[in-house]
């Protein structure tokens, strides 16, 4: 999946760049977990765990769909990737870590990036008592329009 455009761009990140990323969130990098963030942190890309599982598979390595779903898991819980869930069936994982927010085609699956600043909040709801807020995720979902005859 592509991006229309990033929140922020990104280098491209070596495998020796994205081995010593896992290491200082302290993941032990893995060869199997290696290749699983490597396809997801090399470049900004949004992906599910299928479309990884199956990158992975089609460049000849075996890794189970329990691992793929383990090493997302991990990487989403240390803030290496977010987890951004699309439905409660789906998620697609975001290998941009800078604040952004979202365009969702539910037409093609597709998700773009939309920087902060695009966005303004003229009011807030009052949190819950003993509550802070930790972020905000928008994610526009969009249909194409009618075509008109």
């Amino acid at each position: 999946m592509t991006s229309l455009y990033q929140a922020y761009p990104q280098p491209s990140l070596s495998r020796q760049a994205i081995a010593e990323e896992l290491q200082a969130h302290g993941l032990k990098p893995t060869g199997q977990r290696l290749r699983v963030a490597e396809i997801l942190m090399r470049a900004p890309t949004h992906m599910t765990a299928d479309q990884i599982l199956a990158v992975v598979r089609q460049s000849g390595d075996r890794v189970s769909k329990a691992t793929v779903y383990n090493t997302l898991k991990v990487l989403a819980d240390t803030g290496l990737v977010r987890q951004i869930h699309l439905d409660p069936e789906r998620s697609v994982y975001d290998s941009t870590r800078a604040p952004h927010h979202h365009f969702h085609d539910l037409d093609t699956g597709e998700l773009l990036d939309i920087p902060p600043q695009d966005i303004a909040f003229s009011r807030f709801p009052e949190l819950p008592d003993g509550m802070e807020a930790e972020s905000v995720e928008v994610v526009i979902r969009l249909r194409r329009k009618p075509a008109r005859g």
